[in-house]
């Protein structure tokens, strides 16, 4: 069975600006432009029982559309990072939505997930990029932002055979209702295929 988690997509304008932060840091293994996504809740290894539970739980959710920016940069792992990353925009919708989506997943039997939910995009692994050249790298790359976009809907997302950071399989899509007062916001999203559980 793969290995699952929900995510938000990344449209294609946003896509780009991140596109524009790689390079200029040794040692880093860069997420490819179509393989950026806002983490959820990371659901892993399950058996197609369980997958089709968590599937049908998330299809009941509720919940509307909301609007999102991408804002400044920095890294996890403060004396060996590990990761770079973009930060999202603090949203209420976005926190209520993950607040769901993790109560259902330990309504069917999964445990807690242990890292407190903090909202990014992945650009890059560093495992082998000193401290003081993710340091350079960030000091001048704070000021990242993107214009606000459309967040429509939420998807399941699978890893196959894979180090991090993809290639991701779109297994199911789950739209949030329209309030309106969206049309000026950017909604294409780069995404792989569609496939089914």
């Amino acid at each position: 069975m793969p290995r699952l988690f929900t995510a938000l997509e990344i449209p294609r304008s946003a896509a780009m600006s991140l596109s524009l932060l790689r390079g200029g840091l040794p040692g880093a293994r860069w997420i490819d432009v179509e393989n950026y996504h806002i983490t959820l809740r990371f659901i892993g290894d399950v058996d197609g029982r369980t997958a089709d539970e968590v599937v049908d739980r998330l299809d009941r959710i509720e919940r509307p559309e909301f609007s999102l920016s991408l804002n400044g940069i920095g890294s996890f792992g403060s004396k060996k990072p590990h990761s770079i990353w973009a930060g999202v925009s603090s949203a209420p919708e976005l926190f209520a939505l993950q607040s769901e989506i993790e109560r259902i997943c330990q309504r069917i039997g999964l445990p807690p997930d242990p890292r407190k939910f903090t909202p990014h995009v992945t650009l890059a692994r560093s495992k082998a990029s000193r401290l003081d050249d993710v340091v350079h790298y960030l000091s001048g790359r704070g000021n990242f932002h993107t214009m606000p976009f459309r967040v429509g809907r939420f998807v399941l997302l699978s890893s196959r055979e894979s180090v991090g950071g993809g290639p991701y399989l779109t297994e199911e899509i789950f739209p949030l209702y329209e309030t309106g007062g969206y049309s000026n916001f950017e909604t294409t999203a780069l995404q792989p295929e569609k496939s089914m559980l």
